[in-house]
């Protein structure tokens, strides 16, 4: 049972913008930043939610290693594909200009995709994957980010959580949207169970001694130097498949760096050589397909749909309750939260707090009651 208190969709979203705007983002690109923080929340992704307002958005813009107004450069466009940069600006804002442009590229010529270089954190994948899939069509995209996880029989962070990302349009009140990093679990998880006081479960994390770490504060800070990794979707070795999602993980990398002739690896620190911090230089990668110009958008929908009801209809295992689809649980999520509001725990009530006051906003929060 949830014991956090709630604040409306609309007081977040106002307070958010506000403080967006209160450090230099510009009020339209705001409104894009908090929805897509927002949305996190909506569907349960807490680790990309509100929790990260503070400490991935605004404390990089104060640090400099990300730019509050983003200036975008199409720096090649074709009828079915375009190549963008980032300027180090808002990573949101850039993939929502991204995916505006592939949507109608999409409905035009059936298919089109796109990349963008030197960006920044761009919230969650799935995001970007459903604004196609709101649209009737399919979307795919994937993103780099700081060095956190190891290949198999690795035990350096080589590359990052790098989700691998779906999005595809049923006829049911609910896309199938499959958002999940490659990583056995991804930094912003261990970020929200530091946060929440809680150990990282064993075995997601290995040192370089290739000892299992269960510190969620000691793990972030190995993370960043360099001393710890997160294990490859599967888990660690070959024994569960680790390989398999050490081998996603690299196309993802591949794809966010080398369509765009980005940066990549041990590159995306943050970090300089000097220790000092530098821009991220991030790389996303897009793709959208028009269902209309294959078999048809109405019967595309209907067979995914039949297939997702077909799958949450086989017998289930012994004392489970059900069996679930891609996208499903958030949909739950949303319609549990939709007229509570975002609960918010008390380690993101203090940085809420703590930016309404370096801001001089004028909010009152239902928590403070």
């Amino acid at each position: 049972m949830e014991t956090r208190p709630y604040v409306s969709w609309e007081l977040m979203n106002r307070f958010l913008i506000d403080a967006f705007q209160g450090y230099g983002v510009p009020e339209a690109d705001a409104a894009i930043c908090a929805d897509v923080l927002l949305e996190s929340d909506r569907r349960g992704i807490e680790s990309h939610g509100c929790n990260r307002f503070k400490p991935i958005y605004i404390d990089r813009i104060v640090r400099g290693t990300l730019k509050p107004v983003t200036e975008l450069e199409i720096v090649k466009e074709t009828p079915t594909t375009v190549l963008m940069d980032a300027h180090d600006g808002m990573g949101m804002v850039a993939s929502h200009k991204m995916m505006e442009m592939l949507i109608e590229k999409a409905k035009t010529y059936g298919m089109a995709g796109g990349s963008i270089r030197n960006s920044t954190h761009y919230g969650i994948a799935g995001y970007w994957a459903t604004m196609a899939s709101k649209e009737g069509l399919i979307g795919i995209t994937g993103t780099n980010a700081r060095p956190s996880t190891a290949p198999t029989f690795g035990v350096e962070n080589m590359m990052g959580t790098n989700p691998l990302t779906f999005a595809l349009p049923t006829d049911e009140e609910f896309p199938f949207v499959l958002d999940c990093a490659t990583s056995i679990v991804q930094r912003g998880k261990i970020e929200y169970y530091a946060r929440e006081g809680k150990p990282t479960p064993a075995g997601m994390v290995v040192s370089q001694e290739g000892e299992a770490l269960t510190d969620s504060d000691e793990i972030l800070q190995r993370l960043v130097d360099g001393t710890a990794a997160l294990a490859p979707l599967g888990g660690i070795g070959e024994e569960l498949c680790g390989y398999k999602g050490y081998g996603y993980a690299a196309v993802v990398e591949i794809l966010s760096a080398a369509l765009s002739a980005g940066p990549f690896m041990k590159a995306l620190t943050g970090v300089s050589a000097e220790g000092k911090p530098q821009m991220y230089h991030l790389g996303h990668f897009f793709f959208v397909v028009n269902p209309e110009f294959f078999a048809g958008g109405e019967a595309f929908r209907k067979t995914a749909g039949d297939i997702c009801r077909a799958l949450r209809a086989s017998r289930r295992a012994p004392g489970a309750e059900r069996i679930y689809t891609a996208g499903e649980k958030e949909w739950l999520v949303w319609c549990e939260r939709r007229d509570k509001g975002v609960p918010v725990g008390e380690a993101v009530q203090k940085e809420i707090l703590a930016v309404r006051d370096q801001l001089g906003l004028d909010y009152h929060f239902p928590f403070e009651d």
